[in-house]
């Protein structure tokens, strides 16, 4: 089975976040949850991100990165918005890289190198209609780009607005979504492992 390390989004280590892990877990995947905010959870996604603001998002990443020393190579980064980030980061620098689920962001690969590296199957999922991700010249052409550069990447679009459609625990929550998304990332990480 594949070893998965999973990063929150802007409102912290919440239930849902939580819950989602343990779903992958019962399908025999071992999974790695960091709290990059320390304890710190957020009722709306405006506090989360003035929190990390006023953290520093070097930090927030830093600690991300941190978060795998001394687990092994061969893993599979996941992220939640926020957490895309070290998830996007560490696929594309960190050796052995099995794969990668980014949801509810992408950044452009060239934040992190010249090219998403041979051998990484990546998968990104959003809304279509998600403000954060949707709006011209945001996280959606930086998917799509990921996608016409390499035959590793997919990008799966879900009918809605919401952002952290995937979190139970959030007012946001879709549970037909959350439920596709669920079984394809299931069917990917039987792929990499």
């Amino acid at each position: 089975m594949a070893e998965v390390v999973l990063y929150h989004h802007a409102q912290g280590l919440t239930q849902g976040v939580k819950a989602f892990a343990d779903e992958l877990r019962q399908a025999g995947h071992t999974v790695h949850v960091p709290d990059l905010y320390e304890g710190q959870t957020f009722e709306t996604l405006d506090d989360g991100l003035a929190y990390a603001r006023q953290t520093g998002f070097d930090t927030i990443m830093e600690r991300g990165v941190a978060a795998v020393e001394g687990l092994g190579d061969a893993l599979v980064y996941a992220g939640f918005s926020l957490g895309a980030m070290p998830a996007q980061r560490l696929a594309q620098t960190r050796a052995g890289a099995r794969g990668a689920l980014l949801l509810h962001s992408c950044v452009p690969v060239s934040e992190f190198g010249d090219a998403w590296p041979d051998g990484v199957p990546v998968q990104v999922h959003s809304m279509d209609a998600d403000p954060f991700f949707a709006e011209e010249g945001g996280d959606i052409d930086a998917a799509r780009a990921l996608v016409a550069s390499t035959d590793q990447a997919e990008l799966f679009l879900y009918p809605g607005k919401e952002h952290l459609f995937t979190d139970s625990s959030l007012p946001a929550h879709d549970p037909a979504a959350t439920a596709l998304l669920t079984r394809r990332v299931l069917d990917f990480l039987e792929g990499v492992r």
